[in-house]
């Protein structure tokens, strides 16, 4: 407790020099706030809602397509995938929903500020207009929309407002990776994460609050799990906390600093600082994000961050691709024809599905894949494959309710004991497509039966691989559309993508190195060795 309150968090009326940021800021890797520093930037002035700036930027980038967030726990939003979705649409609508939400409140100039000591802010009414379309009854909060990517110039977006915006002098020897906008229409509140880059968060119209803890606050935070989806986030719910569940929790402040940042105001936040943000009424913000010299910069109360790193780097792909054993499947150099051959001597039965009848494979480019599939357009193996599914499916449904049935896909972590996986595994991204498109259309029930309730471990897992293998085939629009037919089989669309998550995160739980942390805790102490015996040869 003492070391964590000795990191104060400083507040400079003048910018520094890019020297004095990196020896003295950014070294010592403690939040830094920089009042006024982007008081002189052109979009301090453009985008100012107050002053025409929703026009100004309908007018630059209205056209450009961008990803909203939608939260169904709005004003709170969440990292993890169950309590959010992306959805895509264009920059013009929602700065016209922007202008709607001011147009509705009282005065857009008296909107509340964000509460002090503590206050909550006020839970969005259930009957509000909803957003943006009947079919999106949830806040939007337009989150990490990029500015510019130097790792992937094809996810930048809004390139366009790149010139109203300058780097902070203090890091113009830094090579940053990206340069990001993050807007909201209302109230707004960030669930508690941390971020594996050094970061400056610019505010330049509204308010925002910033509560940040270093990362040996971990303990009193209850990251999540390392092998989950949203390992960076706090377990912790902010509107009411279960401090029956996670004890701890209700004293994390005492290792929390909070600062205000007003329009024209920016916060240093190295990495693995947790931090939480809340925003006023229609603020608009930029950040930058770029990589620090960790090998370097291994301080004591960044301790709890790394080792995360580390433990995390421990249950990468190898891990998971040795538990899968591909060599079984992919090793042979002979392409697998059927699924019969996958299940062993079982010889398919094709009682409502006639292979003949099928032909010739009817082509379906990536670009018509959100249209319906039919059953006459699969390919024979294609078909087959379906059938297989299907067949599974019903098969586990007429099962007698045994003990030796109650374990079919309870425990199911290789890729051998499990029939669903084998049969998802063999078959190509864009055939899986179409497979799963047919179902959709065809067997609705039986898809929706076969991922909540057939859908094991490691089948999650290979099912999720397919997945990204279909994104990395397909263009953003196409995906979006494949995914919105895929879901629409379910009659609780978040309840399927829930079974699919915590499946995968069981897979990749259970293949988890038993010596993970004994060699994590073997790398930290041999670095800390070499930096001390370093220390005393130069001394």
């Amino acid at each position: 407790m003492e070391g964590i309150k000795q990191l104060k968090i400083e507040v400079l009326e003048q910018p520094p020099s890019t020297a004095e940021f990196a020896s003295i800021i950014e070294s010592r890797n403690v939040p830094a706030v920089f009042t006024g520093c982007v008081k002189n930037w052109r979009a301090f002035g453009k985008w100012d809602p107050a002053n025409g700036g929703l026009d100004y930027l309908q007018e630059r980038v209205g056209s450009a397509n961008v990803e909203a967030m939608l939260s169904r726990s709005a004003p709170v939003f969440y990292g993890d995938l169950r309590s959010h979705e992306r959805v895509p649409v264009s920059f013009s609508t929602f700065i016209d929903f922007c202008k709607q939400r001011a147009q509705n409140t009282d005065d857009a100039r008296h909107t509340a500020s964000i509460p002090l000591q503590g206050d909550e802010l006020p839970v969005s009414n259930a009957n509000q207009e909803r957003v943006l379309s009947e079919s999106m009854s949830h806040q939007v909060y337009l989150a990490q929309v990029s500015i510019m990517n130097s790792e992937d110039k094809n996810k930048v977006q809004l390139e366009a407002l790149r010139e109203d915006i300058q780097v902070p002098p203090f890091l113009e020897t830094k090579e940053l990776m990206s340069i990001n906008l993050w807007m909201n229409n209302s109230e707004a509140r960030s669930s508690t994460h941390y971020d594996p880059h050094h970061n400056v968060l610019c505010v330049i119209s509204g308010r925002k609050k910033v509560t940040l803890w270093p990362p040996s606050a971990s303990p009193s935070l209850y990251p999540m799990p390392i092998y989950g989806e949203a390992s960076n986030h706090s377990s912790v719910a902010l509107e009411d906390p279960d401090f029956s569940l996670y004890p701890r929790a209700q004293y994390s402040m005492d290792y929390g600093q909070e600062v205000f940042l007003s329009a024209g105001d920016a916060i240093f936040i190295p990495e693995g600082w947790f931090h939480q943000v809340d925003s006023d009424n229609l603020t608009i913000a930029i950040n930058f994000w770029w990589r620090s010299n960790i090998m370097y910069s291994m301080l004591e109360h960044m301790d709890a961050y790394y080792l995360r790193r580390i433990l995390r780097r421990h249950i990468s792909k190898p891990q998971q691709n040795q538990v899968l054993d591909e060599s079984a499947l992919k090793g042979t150099g002979k392409p697998i024809r059927c699924t019969s051959e996958l299940l062993g001597d079982e010889k398919a039965e094709w009682s409502h599905l006639n292979l003949e009848q099928t032909g010739q494979r009817q082509e379906l480019p990536l670009k018509d894949q959100q249209q319906d599939v039919k059953l006459n357009q699969l390919e024979p193996f294609a078909l087959q494959a379906l059938h297989e599914l299907v067949s599974l499916v019903h098969d586990h449904v007429n099962l007698d309710q045994s003990q030796d049935n109650k374990t079919v896909t309870a425990n199911l972590y290789f890729l051998e004991d499990d029939r669903v996986a084998k049969i998802i595994w063999s078959l190509d991204p864009q055939t899986l497509q179409n497979v799963l498109l047919a179902m959709v259309h065809s067997f609705p029930r039986t898809l929706e039966a076969l991922v909540l309730h057939l859908l094991s471990p490691v089948g999650a897992e290979v099912l999720t691989r397919k997945f990204d293998e279909i994104d990395q085939q397909s263009t953003e629009e196409h995906r979006n559309k494949f995914y919105q037919k895929f879901y629409s089989a379910f009659d609780d669309q978040f309840g399927a993508m829930d079974a699919i998550l915590n499946q995968k995160e069981s897979f990749a739980l259970q293949v988890f190195p038993s010596g993970t942390f004994r060699s994590a805790f073997l790398c930290i102490f041999v670095r800390y060795l070499s930096i001390y015996l370093y220390q005393d040869i130069h001394s």
